[in-house]
């Protein structure tokens, strides 16, 4: 017997964003390392610190980073490492951060 406010069962709701939850590529593990370094073309990281080699997703960000971390030296945005434009995109791979996966 269960209680009062307590349902029987799973909901429709619930089980949809369990199937959606395991399903989702979110862009961790070992599968989006790639993505998150910017080894590949269309990773998040598109930027690079020429000082301290650390990435980031926009100028932005970067201006960021390089306030709290390097405070004596003057931001310039033209000598950052853009990674996107070093490396050429392999078509046959998946984009990451998709919706999907393979299991459905």
């Amino acid at each position: 017997m269960t209680g009062k406010a307590k349902p029987k069962k799973h909901t429709a709701k619930e089980l949809a964003a369990k199937l959606d939850a395991a399903t989702t590529n979110r862009g961790g593990g070992k599968a989006g390392l790639a993505d998150r370094t910017g080894k590949e073309k269309g990773g998040h990281a598109k930027l690079e610190c020429p000082l301290c080699k650390v990435t980031a997703p926009d100028i932005k960000s970067m201006q960021i980073h390089h306030d709290a971390r390097h405070p004596k030296i003057p931001f310039d945005d033209s000598k950052l490492n853009n990674l996107h434009s070093t490396v050429v995109a392999e078509t046959s791979k998946p984009k990451p951060g998709v919706r999907g996966s393979l299991k459905k």
